[in-house]
Formats: structure tokens, sequence, C-alpha cells
């Protein structure tokens, strides 16, 4: 039984194993083969064993930690070049950009943190500022240092080591991303990076010169690396991040398993469309760090509605939180609306309740991630875990309006849930959500 070109069984002694009891430890190799059981819980292995083993079994694209504000992230650890294969682990995060030969920084930085919103239990929000050495390079600590000030994570993005040293120091508690080491410059680079404990970006003049630089920064004891694509062309860089990715990956080379910094909106030159439409690419393919010119909702919008879509499990489904949600300013006296958790359904009804501009009170029951029909069908949308939510939430206590309209595809269950709820008046909705809009006026009438 070998893992990754290892014997477990060799590496494993002959002695009884306080994990499996067996004298041979057959069954405690087994266990970690499958991947049931951490080989580290082996209590005879060596230090040096156990560090060469973890080596040769961690993912072929390294795990980067980077901070973001108060919020660590992870970076990298990808083991599937698509989604539907397994999973996608670590999100892509989005950076604004500022810059020394800039006058609006400030009002850049103000308005892109305005975008701060909850979706579906997540955060949605511009984690990093990309901090740019342009020709005024006595400018770049303070603006590095404003940019820090904004509790977010900063990206510092200078191919001068004196200039970056300078800025990385004055903010080194925000723990930036260095962006600035070359084939001329790695060594020195590399050296400021460790001394402050930073995340070394790398790019190069192609991919050749990329790997080359790469190596030579492992040869110096540096893997705390992310590899920036360039900006020489869409097509350069869109080759680069796929090229890096399927490396690390199908050829298993991690000389170029890390993680990496597309800058579209650089590629973009002020394109704003395009921009969006860049960012979205190289959300699927396959930026880890994507920085834009700015962030705003629009932007927002597609490009974090995207991110979740892809990043979450696709053997879970997306959910909202069960409870009440107040719709064109509803208050107790507004009627009620229920429906199941799933995400789509939750966003397409919500979007045509408000559209319909008639208060109401949307109830969103636990129905574990399934749609109406779905959730129907396995029995976790009935009349009972309709009165069962209405119950658990106090509905009854907060809401003076009694009138609850069910979906349409569910009317089956209108006489029982009135019977369940004798001083409600139950109402069977349109079967699609597009008729909401109607109903709720008629219904207001």
């Amino acid at each position: 039984m070998a893992l990754k070109g290892i014997d477990i069984f060799k590496l494993t002694p002959k002695t009884n194993c306080k994990e499996c009891g067996n004298p041979t430890c057959m069954a405690f190799s087994m266990k970690v083969a499958s991947g049931a059981v951490e080989i580290t819980k082996c209590p005879h292995l060596s230090d040096e064993v156990l560090a060469k083993v973890s080596e040769s079994n961690a993912p072929p694209m390294k795990t980067i930690a980077v901070k973001a504000g108060d919020t660590e992230y992870k970076l990298g650890g990808e083991t599937v070049l698509y989604r539907h294969e397994k999973t996608f682990v670590s999100k892509t995060l989005y950076a604004m950009t500022v810059c020394t030969d800039m006058e609006d920084n400030d009002a850049k930085i103000a308005e892109s943190m305005k975008v701060d919103y909850d979706r579906i239990g997540e955060r949605m929000y511009c984690e990093y500022i990309f901090v740019n050495c342009g020709e005024k390079k006595d400018e770049f600590v303070a603006l590095a240092q404003k940019a820090a000030a904004a509790n977010r994570g900063v990206v510092l993005n200078c191919s001068d080591v004196e200039t970056m040293k300078a800025a990385a120091t004055a903010i080194k508690d925000a723990q930036p991303i260095l962006n600035g080491a070359d084939a001329s410059n790695y060594e020195a680079m590399s050296a400021v990076a460790t001394e402050l404990g930073c995340v070394l970006g790398v790019t190069g003049a192609d991919l050749d010169e990329l790997y080359e630089t790469v190596t030579k920064l492992e040869a110096l004891g540096n893997k705390n690396l992310i590899l920036d694509v360039g900006t020489a062309s869409v097509k350069a860089a869109f080759e680069g991040a796929v090229q890096i990715r399927r490396a690390a990956l199908l050829n298993k080379d991690r000389t170029f398993g890390y993680p990496t910094i597309v800058n579209v909106a650089k590629l973009a030159a002020g394109d704003e469309a395009f921009e969006t439409a860049l960012a979205s690419l190289f959300t699927l393919k396959y930026g880890s760090i994507v920085v834009l010119s700015d962030m705003t909702y629009a932007k927002s919008l597609a490009l974090h509605g995207l991110r979740q879509n892809v990043f979450t499990d696709p053997q879970k489904p997306m959910k909202v939180e069960p409870g009440i949600y107040p719709l064109n300013k509803a208050d107790a006296d507004a009627p009620c609306c229920i429906t199941v958790d799933f995400a789509l359904t939750y966003f397409v009804v919500s979007g045509e309740l408000e559209r319909s501009g008639v208060p109401c009170n949307l109830l969103i029951s636990d129905a574990g991630g399934y749609s109406v029909l779905t959730a129907w069908a396995a029995g976790k949308l009935s009349a009972s875990t309709i009165v069962k939510f209405i119950n658990e939430y106090e509905i009854a206590n907060k809401i003076n309006n009694r009138t609850l309209i069910l979906p349409g595809k569910v009317a089956v269950l209108k006489g029982e849930v009135q019977d369940k709820l004798p001083d409600w008046n139950v109402v069977v909705g349109p079967a699609e959500a597009v008729g909401l809009v109607k109903f709720m006026k008629e219904l207001q009438a």
C-alpha cells in the first residue's frame, strides 16, 4: 500500500500500535491510505518520517495563508481543475487599486469600502487594496499606511527593493503581500519578505522566466509565494493562469504549485464593462486575487454572486437562514408569504415580491436547502413542517395579520394547513414567482 510513492507499511514499525492494536499496523496503514485517519496519529513515526509523508501527501498546489484586515484567508490548496470534479476550496479574493500617481485615492478607498453586505450568510466586500507604486515613489509609504488603515488586506506593488521595504516595514502588522519579485531582484525581495513574514509576489517576462525565478526562490528556502501572471496582454495573462494551474495539478510540478494574482484593472485599461467581464473570467480560471480599478455595487453583484456559486460545494445546496424577512417596509400588519430556504427560490420570490411594492412578511422555513417541489416530495415541506415553523418562530406573536400565502405548486397542502391553523386565512399563491406581482396587488386591493 503506497501513499503517493511512499510505502506506508515500510514506514510503520512492527510494534503494537495504539491506533489499531495490530502488531504489523496493517489496519492503521489501510486507514491512512484511504484517508480515514491522519498518519500523524501514529505514535511511533519520527518527525523526519512524518514530515516526508506530509509533504508527499500535500496537495500539488501549496496553501498560502494571507491576512485581510482582521480576517485570515487561505489561497491555493486546489486539487482539481474543474469544480464539478470535486470542489474548489479557496475562493477568489478581490482588490481595488490605488496608486501614488492618482489624486483621488482617498475618495476611491472610501467609495469601495461602502460595498459591504451579507448574501446567504457570506460577507460580500472588497477584501484587498492594491497599492501601486508609480512615479511618485516618495508617496508610497504614506499611501500604504492609508490602505492599511482601511482594515483591509494590502498588496504592495513595487519592484524597487528599498521603496518596498520601507512601505512593508511601516505596515508590517497588516502582513501585506509584497508583489515585486522578478528575475532582477528576487534575492533582495525574498530577504525583505522573509524578514517581515510576508507573502512574496513573483512575476516574469514570460512563463519560462517566472518558472526559473520561482525555482531560485525555492532554493533560497522561500515557498511563501503567489505568482503574478502579468499584464502584457489578456491572452498572455489567461494562458499564464491556466498553464500554471495545469502544470501544478496535472503534471504535479510543485514549482508552479502556488496561487495566482491577476491585475484585470490594467488589462482592461479603463473599460469598466470589460474589466468586470475579465474579473469574471479569472474568477473561474484561475485567479486567487483579482485586482480591479475599484469596487462598486454593480461589480460586486456580478462578481460576488458568481464567486459564491463557483466556490460553494456542489454537493451542498445554498441555503438562506430560516426566519422572517420583511419586504417593502412590511410591519406586523402585513400578510405572510411562506417558502423554502433554497437560495435560488428565496432570491426569485423575494425579487418578485419587492417588485410588487406590496408590504409583506416573507417566511423562510427550513427545508434542507431543497426547492419547493423537491422539499414537498421529500417531506420537508408539509402542513406539519409549516405549523412547526410558525410555532417555533412565534409568528402569531410577532405578526398581527393572519393571511398566510402558500406556494402555488403545493396547493394540495391548503386544506391540511387550514385545519391545523384555524385562526389563519390560508391562501394559495401563483404557481410561478413571476405571477406574484399581479397576485399581491390584487390581494391588497
